[in-house]
């Protein structure tokens, strides 16, 4: 479970979005967290302490001076237990006693006490929201180094429309993944993957492409995300949620990949092409749909830019290229071919024809190449794929 052995400490504060709070607090419970959650006085006016209760299995707090506390300086010690603090929903309030260092209920003294990273999410009146005083307030917390997160337009409790509704659960559980889920050994790192397949008109109805799901590279976009990594992701098209937190750059053909990522590879510490772009086009796209007719028909192809090719005849010093080889057949040999030949550091090896590997799967059995080794791993996840290929680039940058 990914926040396994992790203390998230939930603050809730006395709005309408409290609710959604619970929902976040299960979401937890069931990714393996710890949940600890802190109300305000005037948050028990929206929702009971006892549903969070019961949902993370540990007690509510809510009076800095109640006698039936677990920990001997209770405030103090939920700050020193948490690996992330949320508070969601924050009201402006709440924000503005945060932003000057004032401490006077067990929320407020808890985050002032802890080191732990801090995630705010404000939830309000749009006018509240865009007030100066609370824009003024946003920019001291995010100069303390807290996260703020921009609130969600729409229909708002009050009847207004605007900013001011707190993200969805869902949502507020993604960025508190990013904050405690993996280390941060990425840190500092620019990271570019490719993935997906592409798309070769033929006509304005049809198109050349292959099996690609973009799973794996999707994969590796995230866990570099959650190990601190800033991230440029170059997809083809699929089907699949973009990764939060991720800078993506969505593409169609070859000749579209090959300019997003040629534009961007000088500036990148690391280089995954995971992509299957294809190795051949029309040579001609028809202006109109080609109409069936009862003779063959043949259709003249040309190749595509090679974009691993122009990688590793470009490669600035200190830069990790990474490719993928999908096989049918001598899957090693010509892996080990291809390693040479682009000039890469590495190239991940997967036979199409073995069980659970390749395309539109979720799990994959890879063989990681180097010019001096070949590491063998059995059939896994894709994210957990990712994580045993990044600890081998990091081990070898």
């Amino acid at each position: 479970m990914l926040l396994e052995n992790k203390t998230v400490l939930l603050g809730v504060t006395g709005g309408i979005a409290a609710y959604k709070s619970a929902s976040l607090a299960s979401k937890l419970v069931k990714a393996g967290a710890e949940v600890r959650v802190i109300m305000t006085e005037n948050a028990t006016n929206f929702i009971n302490p006892i549903t969070f209760e019961s949902l993370t299995g540990h007690k509510c707090v809510v009076d800095t001076f109640d006698r039936n506390f677990e920990f001997k300086v209770e405030h103090v010690a939920l700050a020193q237990k948490a690996d992330v603090i949320m508070i969601a929903p924050a009201t402006a309030n709440v924000m503005a006693k945060l932003a000057y260092g004032l401490a006077d209920d067990m929320l407020t003294t808890t985050v002032l006490a802890s080191k732990a990273p801090k995630i705010i999410a404000p939830a309000m009146n749009t006018g509240m929201y865009e007030n100066p005083a609370t824009q003024h307030n946003i920019e001291l917390l995010k100069g303390y180094g807290m996260e703020v997160i921009t609130p969600a337009s729409g229909y708002l409790a009050c009847g207004d429309v605007g900013a001011g509704k707190m993200p969805e659960p869902e949502d507020l559980y993604e960025h508190i993944l990013r904050a405690c889920s993996y280390p941060k050994d990425m840190t500092g790192l620019k990271v570019l993957v490719t993935a997906g397949p592409t798309q070769e008109s033929i006509d304005p109805v049809r198109y050349i492409t292959n099996h690609s799901s973009g799973k794996m590279g999707y994969s590796i976009a995230k866990v570099c995300m959650l190990r601190g990594a800033d991230v440029t992701l170059v997809s083809g098209p699929t089907s699949l949620a973009y990764p939060p937190f991720v800078d993506v750059v969505p593409v169609t053909t070859a000749r579209d990949m090959y300019e997003a990522v040629t534009s961007r590879s000088d500036k990148m510490d690391i280089i995954i092409k995971a992509a299957a772009v294809a190795d051949y086009r029309p040579s001609q796209i028809a202006d109109e749909k080609v109409k069936k007719s009862d003779d063959a028909m043949a259709i003249p192809l040309e190749r595509t830019d090679d974009i691993l090719k122009y990688l590793g005849e470009h490669k600035p010093d200190g830069q990790f290229l990474c490719g993928f080889s999908m096989e049918t057949q001598n899957m090693l040999e010509n892996s080990r071919k291809k390693l040479a030949k682009k000039n890469l550091d590495m190239i991940v090896a997967n036979n199409l024809k073995v069980a659970g590997a390749g395309f539109q799967t979720d799990t994959n059995v890879v063989t990681l190449i180097t010019k001096d080794s070949e590491l063998e791993l059995p059939l896994m996840e894709k994210e957990e794929v990712a994580h045993y290929l990044l600890d081998e680039i990091l081990a070898r940058r």
